[in-house]
C-alpha cells in the first residue's frame, strides 16, 4: 500500500516534517491530514485524542510558545490549512543534544507540510499572510493546570521571526523567559 505521507528529518532529533500528498483535478484537490494506518506503516506511534483549529487574522502575528507538562505532555501535528506560517518547535528536553535549540519551518496551504512535534517541545508560529488557519492534532487532551509557556521574544532562545511582530496576545506577552523561574523543563 502506498502511503499518503512522507517523513523527513529536521535540524532537531525526533522533530519530523510530514509531507502530505494531494490529488488534484479540475475541481481542486483532496489531501489526507492524518491516517492511522499510514502513520503506523511509517513507524509513527501517533494516537489522536484531540483536534483543534485556530484562525489568526493579521500577518506578522505570533502565537506561542506553548507546551504541556507531564503527565499531559503531548505529541502534536500542526498543519496550516489556509495561508502561510513560520512554525517553530523549541526543544525543552533536558539532556538532549539540541536542548533549547529551535527549528522553523514554513507551513502553508500550498506546500502541504506539517510538523510532527514530540513530547518535550514548545510550539509557536508567526503568520506570513493574513487570515491563517491552523489545524492541531494532539495525543493528549488539553489540561489548563499543566499548561506551560515561554516568551517568544526570549533573548536566550533567539528565535529569528521572519517579520516584525504585528500582534501578540497580552497573555503570550507575559510568559516568562527561560532564565526566569517557571516549572522547569518537560523531561
Amino acid at each position: 500500500m502506498e502511503s499518503n505521507f512522507k517523513t523527513s528529518t529536521s535540524s532537531i532529533d525526533d522533530l519530523l516534517i510530514i509531507q502530505r500528498f494531494s490529488r488534484d483535478d479540475s475541481r481542486g484537490f483532496f489531501s489526507k491530514i492524518f491516517n492511522f494506518e499510514d502513520f503506523e506503516q511509517l513507524g509513527l506511534d501517533f494516537q489522536v485524542v484531540q483536534i483543534n483549529q485556530s484562525l489568526t487574522k493579521k500577518k506578522g502575528s505570533v502565537r506561542g510558545l506553548h507546551f504541556q507538562f507531564p503527565p499531559a505532555a503531548e505529541t502534536k501535528m500542526v498543519s496550516c490549512i489556509r495561508g502561510e506560517v513560520f512554525d517553530v518547535a523549541l526543544d525543552l528536553r533536558k539532556g538532549s543534544k539540541s536542548f533549547l535549540g529551535w527549528h522553523g519551518e514554513v507551513l502553508s496551504e500550498k506546500n502541504f507540510k506539517s510538523l510532527l512535534i514530540p513530547k518535550g517541545f514548545a510550539h509557536g508560529f508567526q503568520t506570513l499572510t493574513d487570515d491563517c488557519e491552523m489545524l492541531y492534532l494532539h495525543t493528549e487532551k488539553y489540561s489548563p493546570e499543566l499548561e506551560g509557556a515561554l516568551n517568544v521574544n526570549d533573548p536566550a532562545i533567539k528565535i529569528q521571526w521572519p517579520l516584525e511582530i504585528s500582534q501578540i496576545s497580552e497573555r503570550d506577552k507575559q510568559h516568562p523567559y527561560i532564565t526566569q523561574e517557571f516549572k522547569g523543563v518537560l523531561v
